[in-house]
């Protein structure tokens, strides 16, 4: 495990452990004050020790997701400093705790982000919460995580991929199969394509045969959607109408997965197919007003969703082992450059994820 530095990611040489009572420092990203990403911090903590029931991970890859974004700008709740923030990972198993039967040391495992979910599949409990604030996150050299919560890593991909997988790949997969109940014959829209749930609702809706039309402000991140499998693209800065444009070209959608929320909802709702399910994860854009008439005259299903079960997060490494499916990856940093990762999920410019490499 790695020595301290004396200076920023600068390690100090052998002997430094026996100074501080053998204690062992590993390098970890994090928070200690709220004011944007720059206030993140590379520097050394203790390592942590796996307690009973817990499995320690040597990490890898790490990867950014906008709630990280959120944290630095004091854009979310019970915010706890400091912090070691980051809700993905993929590593290898280093340890395990009392009371572990495995998996072995070595393998390469994936981290479920979601902590204690509950025993209602239907909805998390009061006590469910995210890795990455308050408890460390990812942007470390290690972690230690509940045996149920550490999974076996897809074999076809890279630490890469696996990195950008867990948090993204959970809330799409209950949004578009769990919430949404996508089948092949659903004509989907998918709202804002760019971010990391986004473009895993793709990947889980061509797998299933569905058709499907993306919208983005972004000509680049719209070809990027079609090399992924996307059968119709909306540029809604370039059209007077994305709404009707997205009508002439898909039809009416039967599923539509929106985290934009704003303007932009009501506008889902009014083109939506009689009988269609709404899934909205999240409000970027703000409260949405819509039209009430449209909710019931055309008997719509509106459904929330945040993170997923237990089951999702299995249900999700199936989908992508059976399809081979492959995380759409922005870009590859190291730790030292975890400031402008941040700004980049903060102004909206990455396809995909940003992973950080951390081991």
């Amino acid at each position: 495990m790695s020595p301290a530095p004396t200076a920023l990611g600068a390690p100090s040489g052998e002997g430094w452990a026996s100074a501080v009572g053998k204690e062992i420092f590993m390098q970890a990203v994090r928070l200690h004050e709220i004011g944007g990403p720059r206030n993140l911090r590379v520097e050394s903590v203790p390592d942590p020790t796996p307690a009973a029931g817990e499995i320690l991970v040597k990490l890898t890859h790490a990867a950014f997701n906008r709630r990280d974004f959120f944290i630095t700008q004091g854009l979310y709740p019970g915010i706890a400093l400091p912090a070691i923030l980051g809700a993905d990972g993929v590593g290898s198993v280093a340890q395990l705790g009392d009371g572990v039967a495995g998996p072995a040391i070595g393998t390469r495992v994936t981290i479920d982000p979601c902590l204690d979910w509950g025993a209602n599949p239907a909805i998390w409990s009061k006590n469910a919460r995210v890795l990455g604030m308050p408890r460390d996150g990812t942007f470390a050299e290690y972690i230690t995580m509940p045996a149920a919560n550490v999974h076996p890593c897809p074999e076809h991909l890279t630490d890469e991929e696996a990195a950008a997988l867990p948090l993204g790949g959970l809330t799409a997969y209950r949004a578009i199969v769990t919430r949404g109940r996508v089948t092949k014959d659903d004509l989907v829209l998918l709202t804002g394509i760019g971010g990391g749930v986004q473009t895993f609702a793709l990947l889980f809706a061509k797998h299933v045969g569905a058709k499907v039309l993306v919208t983005s402000s972004s000509d680049e991140k719209l070809e990027r959607a079609q090399a992924m499998g996307a059968d119709f693209t909306v540029n809604y800065k370039t059209v007077e109408r994305w709404d009707k444009e997205v009508r002439a070209k898909l039809g009416e959608p039967t599923l539509v997965i929106d985290s934009a929320g704003g303007e932009t909802f009501g506008k889902c709702l009014d083109i939506a197919a009689y009988g269609a399910r709404i899934v909205s994860y999240g409000g970027t854009a703000g409260d949405a007003k819509i039209k009430i008439f449209s909710l019931f005259w055309k008997q719509l299903d509106v459904m929330g969703t945040s993170m997923g079960s237990p089951a999702d997060f299995a249900g999700m490494l199936a989908i992508t082992n059976a399809g081979k499916l492959r995380p759409a990856v922005d870009e590859v940093i190291p730790m030292t450059d975890v400031v402008a990762g941040a700004e980049r999920i903060g102004e909206g410019k990455q396809f995909g994820k940003i992973v950080v490499q951390v081991g």
